[in-house]
């Protein structure tokens, strides 16, 4: 996303203020409030990109490493997921909104390509940026003298640098999580898959991840299997969560242990590998019902 972005003159008086301003207020009471869409969108995102980069099964941990076909795939993803999200009906373009046909477009570089039959009408306009882990959620009226002059190969085209003014945002340079394997080294990340079973490649993701947050989505990777939750459960003494609490290493999850994440000053996350090492933290534990 581009590095200076300039604040938006979207206000009464302009004259894009009235339809926009509406628009806003539609989706906002959809996602359940402004806070609705702040927790859910970037979450959103973070779930769709990395359903495409595929870590799991490609070894691929970035964005960079796509296909130019699986790039725009996630823009398309994108632009459907937030419908679903926002529940959002059809529309001639992608959903109506306020009696208008709205537009849904996705970039994950530094602007939006509009195409022809957008012009003129409103655009949700979403973006994230993989370098910097921000996001961005904004509506434009896609008025030709917002737009450059010339088009792609696809008669698309793109907002002018100065028509960016013209944006009303509902968030800009919001944190989503970043990519949890761009977090591990490519020879931590080969380890933790050259192990032959699940338990074995479970094992040396939380040896690997001390006091980091661990997805659900990493766990499902690694465990590769229906009931992939079963590696992180007690299983008779045999299960991942076991043999690494023999080591000495809990597994904690936000669901069971969000009191103990606190007390540790650990992150709350799906899951946090926590070895104690002084005996305040034992205590700890035991006292949130994870001896050690």
């Amino acid at each position: 996303m581009k590095k200076k972005i300039p604040a938006s003159i979207v206000a009464p008086g302009h004259p894009d203020f009235v339809v926009l301003d509406k628009i806003l207020k539609d989706i906002q009471e959809r996602a359940g409030g402004p806070d609705g869409l702040e927790s859910r969108i970037p979450a959103m995102l973070r779930r769709e990109i990395d359903w495409v980069i595929k870590t799991a099964t490609t070894r691929r941990r970035s964005y960079a490493q796509l296909e130019k076909v699986e790039r725009t795939y996630i823009g398309t993803l994108v632009e459907i997921m937030l419908r679903a999200e926002l529940n959002l009906p059809r529309g001639r373009l992608d959903t109506v909104l306020c009696g208008h046909d709205v537009d849904i477009k996705h970039t994950m570089s530094s602007g939006w390509m509009i195409p022809t039959e957008a012009i003129g009408h409103p655009c949700i306009l979403s973006a994230a940026d993989e370098k910097t882990a921000l996001c961005y959620l904004g509506l434009v009226i896609a008025r030709p003298e917002y737009l450059r002059q010339g088009q792609n190969k696809d008669k698309k085209t793109s907002l002018r640098a100065e028509a960016w003014e013209n944006i009303l945002w509902i968030f800009k340079q919001l944190p989503y999580p970043p990519n949890f394997w761009r977090s591990l080294s490519d020879d931590e990340v080969d380890h933790i898959f050259a192990g032959k079973h699940g338990n074995e490649r479970m094992k040396r993701l939380f040896r690997a991840t001390l006091n980091m947050p661990v997805t659900r989505e990493a766990v499902q990777g690694v465990g590769q299997q229906k009931d992939f939750m079963r590696r992180v459960r007690a299983d008779g003494g045999r299960g991942t969560r076991d043999i690494l609490r023999n080591e000495g290493i809990l597994i904690l999850s936000k669901e069971y242990d969000r009191k103990l994440m606190t007390a540790l000053g650990l992150p709350i996350a799906d899951f946090v590998p926590f070895r104690p090492s002084t005996q305040a933290e034992k205590d700890l534990a035991e006292k949130y019902g994870r001896p050690i």
